[in-house]
């Protein structure tokens, strides 16, 4: 099964387990495997017997690497799967919300790479653990699709421009980097995953989310720490003066213009750029965008408001030129519908913010 569903017994009450199973795609989305988390996670919200859920990613290189975006260029040009991929993402919003209101604490496990999807899973669950190995990412300008599954909202909850600069280049974060801003809560070691079922299974669970989340709260709090000064550095703890700089302009295009012509010896500033000099001028607006409109929205609007984007993304051409480009003929030489930031239409961005939908007309049937 590519999401292993289990119901592990403990002293008393019992907890919930889900393991994203295709370590041979970095457990990167299906429909299936959204479908099988999702069907667990409402029965177990139901369920009196279970009193957490933990997530986790199966195989040493990845949590979960995003969706499957060769699934879904699968989908988008095939005449008899037109609607595949509009369910696709209607039915991920939905499980990623489902997460984020999850009436009972969940727990995600997360190791090596975390990107797009992935970051959207993590971003929901109310403890996040992850591995010293860790790269968390949004990478979706280099496919011509925008930060999604609520990035409008963990985006913009970062020191600063932060948020805009991960949108507009990709930036790859280390476990430093990703403790430093608040996308993770504490590190263990890989081999502490089992340790840390075992102390769980060895508690008294009552079923009152309130009382189980403290001792829950207390439990992590005694997992041996590591020790920090044996981290990697942080990338932005050297960069986070210049991002501030460069991105605290009002208009996106010199936003823009003033990342592409900065300069720098470090690798991983230099990969940045390069990903936005490469990148798609129509996802940089919608970043732009959907981080400023992000701000003054709820959650479920946030949700609503990138699924309209998401199905803009799918009638129109730079999604699918771009992952054919990335992962299917792999030329890596996208041909986007416009060349710069400067060339795209207000009308063309104004397309992907509609429809605004309400609770009659949600497709996600958000509550």
């Amino acid at each position: 099964m590519p999401v292993e569903v289990q119901e592990l017994a403990c002293r008393e009450g019992r907890i919930g387990l889900l393991t994203l199973n295709s370590p041979k795609t970095l457990n990167a989305l299906t429909a299936d495997m959204v479908d099988q988390a999702q069907s667990a996670l409402d029965q177990w919200a139901d369920d009196s017997r279970i009193c957490l859920v933990l997530l986790r990613g199966n195989g040493d290189r990845a949590f979960c690497a995003g969706g499957n975006i060769r699934a879904l260029y699968d989908d988008m040009t095939s005449d008899s799967n037109s609607d595949s991929a509009r369910q696709f993402f209607t039915r991920e919003y939905r499980l990623n919300y489902s997460l984020h209101r999850f009436p009972k604490p969940v727990i995600n496990v997360a190791q090596g790479i975390i990107m797009g999807g992935g970051m959207g899973l993590m971003s929901g669950c109310r403890y996040r653990l992850v591995t010293p190995d860790v790269t968390l990412a949004m990478p979706e300008i280099s496919i011509g699709l925008f930060p999604d599954v609520g990035a409008s909202w963990f985006l913009n909850r970062l020191p600063g421009r932060l948020g805009l600069f991960m949108g507009l280049t990709g930036a790859r974060l280390n476990v430093t980097d990703t403790l430093r801003v608040g996308l993770a809560d504490m590190i263990i070691e890989p081999g502490q995953t089992d340790t840390l079922l075992a102390k769980l299974q060895d508690e008294r669970w009552r079923g009152e989310p309130a009382a189980d989340d403290n001792r829950l709260f207390r439990l992590l709090n005694q997992i041996e720490a590591l020790d920090y000064r044996a981290l990697p550095s942080g990338h932005l703890e050297q960069h986070e003066q210049r991002i501030a700089k460069l991105t605290a302009g009002t208009e996106l295009p010199a936003v823009v213009e003033q990342l592409l012509t900065s300069e720098s010896d470090d690798p991983w500033w230099q990969n940045c750029i390069q990903t936005l000099r490469n990148g798609c001028p129509v996802t940089a607006w919608l970043v732009w965008h959907q981080l400023r409109k992000g701000q003054q929205m709820s959650l479920k609007d946030i949700f609503r408001m990138e699924l309209a984007m998401a199905m803009e993304c799918i009638r129109q051409p730079d999604l699918s030129e771009g992952i054919r480009a990335r992962m299917v003929d792999k030329d890596q030489s996208p041909k986007w519908a416009y060349s710069t930031v400067a060339d795209v239409p207000n009308e063309v961005i104004e397309r992907f913010f509609q429809p605004e939908w309400d609770d009659q007309t949600d497709p996600m049937g958000l509550e």
